[in-house]
């Protein structure tokens, strides 16, 4: 039983609640100074701060609390005082409790908006992880590690995606980031990741797959009068892998995408397309769609894939992130810790302030 009290003690006297000593010390010392100064020097006026001060950091409740015994106390000097100040003094309580009733009112809105915000990021992380499901540690002979960071603090998802899927003969990924930006940018996300889950199934080959998603990249009609961008103009830069289960390789298409690194016996060596290829979505203009390259992939190696935004992240000078060089750096690692340095060496790198958004998987081959 003592427990169950000392917790709900605890609990009731949260740090915030804390504060409340200091309007309620200022209260106190208000009705306190006016009585010892008398009828000539009326202070009651000064109590309104003390529900103002509470508004700062508590809720409606509180505020209404202390706007009551704000005009207690204004109250109970008149009281004191007698009939000195007449009308004059009853006035100042009519308007301190006006303006303490105002204030609850906008605590009152303000805690309103505040759940809604909260809801709204509830919703967003839903859609997150809806759009961009967390990647598993372990997909078959492959340890994975992701991450995604976006360029507005206060957002959950962005331009950036990546999927993985689970087929019959190894492990297919994307890493991909779509022109523009906005709901615009989101709205293809979620086309361009869904339907390679969807497809990674069933089209065996992956240049196949490629021409489905190409075709997938900017499906949805627009509307003329919108800010959308027209299908003509929106296209999605992307790397497409395959990971045979039993053969130390990568098989690699890179549509218009930063190329993937390789970090080999201490070596890191960039896996650049011999042959560039259009982005997702500008397939239509050309008939090369980007041919299947092939690289070695032994155990123990480790394959990054990335977004521009990690390359073109620049720091209060203007340089940009040199990834290649501090990768090359590091000693060798797993995909976790890959994947923790290069968050944190980049968050100190542009000093939290990331200028676009940035997604990053990281892949070994283990026995």
């Amino acid at each position: 039983m003592r427990l169950t009290w000392y917790a709900a003690l605890r609990q009731a006297w949260r740090p915030g609640r804390a504060l409340l000593v200091i309007p309620v010390a200022l209260i106190v010392a208000i009705v306190a100074v006016d009585l010892v100064n008398g009828p000539g020097v009326h202070l009651g006026p000064l109590l309104i701060v003390a529900p103002a001060i509470t508004a700062a950091f508590a809720g409606p409740g509180l505020v209404a609390l202390i706007g009551a015994l704000a005009v207690a106390g204004e109250v109970s000097t008149v009281l004191i005082e007698g009939a000195a100040g007449g009308t004059e003094n009853e006035t100042h309580v009519v308007a301190l409790a006006v303006v303490s009733a105002l204030i609850v009112f906008f605590s009152i809105v303000r805690e309103r908006h505040r759940r809604q915000l909260t809801k709204a990021r509830e919703v967003a992380e839903i859609a997150q992880h809806a759009l961009m499901r967390p990647l598993p540690e372990r997909v078959g002979p492959l340890r994975l590690a992701s991450v995604y960071l976006t360029a507005e603090q206060e957002a959950r998802i962005g331009g950036d995606l990546y999927a993985a899927a689970r087929i019959r003969s190894g492990t297919r990924l994307i890493v991909g980031d779509v022109r523009g930006n906005g709901l615009a940018a989101i709205d293809t996300c979620a086309l361009v990741a869904g339907a390679f889950r969807a497809a990674a199934h069933q089209r065996a080959a992956l240049p196949e797959l490629l021409d489905f998603l190409d075709n997938a990249a900017c499906f949805e009609p627009t509307a003329p009068d919108t800010d959308v961008p027209d299908p003509d103009e929106c296209f999605v830069t992307a790397v497409a892998v395959d990971i045979p289960d039993d053969r130390p390789v990568v098989h690699i298409i890179n549509r218009g995408h930063p190329a993937p690194l390789l970090l080999s016996g201490g070596h890191v060596i960039e896996l650049a397309a011999r042959e560039p290829a259009l982005p997702l979505g500008l397939g239509g203009l050309a008939h090369v769609g980007g041919n299947v390259e092939s690289f070695p992939f032994e155990r123990g190696d480790l394959l990054l894939l990335y977004t521009d935004g990690l390359i073109e992240a620049r720091d209060a000078g203007g340089r940009f992130y040199p990834l290649v060089e501090r990768v090359a750096g590091w000693p060798r690692t797993d995909p976790a810790g890959l994947i923790t340095r290069l968050r944190e060496d980049l968050t100190a790198h542009v000093d939290g302030r990331l200028g676009d958004d940035a997604a990053m998987i990281a892949i070994q081959r283990s026995a």
